[in-house]
């Protein structure tokens, strides 16, 4: 595809250029570009013996299946030959075209295919490659109400019992929950207090995926990104009265 970040909307059109490469003339029974757009569950280690009959009962879902006749059957010259095309991205009826997702459980991807038909002696020559498919900007409903929260240590879970966690308390919000991929995700963090010093404040993006059926359900997180927002340097200085070796905390 001319379009280098193999990104796309629905209803737009894939434009691009087939080049065939051969060491002499090459006979064809037909090429053909297709376009296919599929949806499928699938397992996790985490979901092992709880999901195998539903799994098993759930085909996938094609929400695409575009086919285009690029070159009737004949010949094509030694050398390079490019084939120029274009192909409108358009869902099945009664589908939908969901934005292009690879998760824990469930996947969801396209695929542009161009396919060589060959005589029985040869064999057919297949290649396809992945382009993305994503929402307009324009149907992105951003919301502009911050959302407040507190961290501190009753509001935190811990796995291993007598544990004691330091005493601190951490007030911010979050400028929206409803959130354009393509602009900065925003908010503001207030350190109020801590017992201990603080060497690093990092914000970690999670995904948290839950899938399930009548026979149970299954949460997985993944970790998506890992900003550091502040970080302690140790300052050890000297006065010209005074020799001191006192620490200095500075977050930046």
């Amino acid at each position: 595809p001319k379009n280098s970040s193999k990104m796309f909307g629905e209803k737009e059109k894939i434009t691009g250029t087939v080049i065939v490469i051969g060491r002499g003339e090459v006979v064809h029974s037909g090429i053909s570009l297709s376009l296919e757009g599929t949806v499928n569950m699938q397992l996790s280690a985490k979901s092992v013996g709880m999901f195998e009959a539903f799994y098993n009962s759930v085909k996938p879902i094609t929400v695409l299946n575009t086919i285009l006749e690029l070159v009737k059957p004949g010949k094509l010259p030694s050398g390079t030959t490019e084939i120029p095309f274009e192909i409108p991205i358009r869902h099945l009826k009664n589908k939908t075209l969901f934005e292009s997702y690879h998760g824990v459980f469930i996947n969801i991807q396209y695929l542009i295919k161009c396919d060589m038909k060959r005589s029985l002696l040869n064999k057919d020559l297949s290649k396809s490659t992945e382009f993305i498919i994503e929402d307009q900007p324009n149907k992105i409903e951003e919301q502009s109400k911050k959302i407040a929260f507190s961290i501190n240590p009753d509001s935190i879970s811990v796995s291993k019992k007598n544990l004691r966690i330091p005493k601190f308390s951490i007030k911010g919000h979050i400028d929206s929950t409803n959130c354009n991929i393509l602009k900065p995700f925003t908010g503001e963090l207030i350190v109020e207090n801590s017992e201990v010093a603080i060497k690093s404040i990092e914000v970690q993006l999670v995904r948290v995926e839950t899938c399930g059926c009548a026979e149970g359900y299954a949460k997985d997180a993944t970790e998506i990104q890992n900003l550091q927002v502040g970080c302690a340097f140790l300052i050890f200085y000297e006065t010209n009265f005074i020799k001191r070796n006192e620490p200095l905390l500075i977050l930046s």
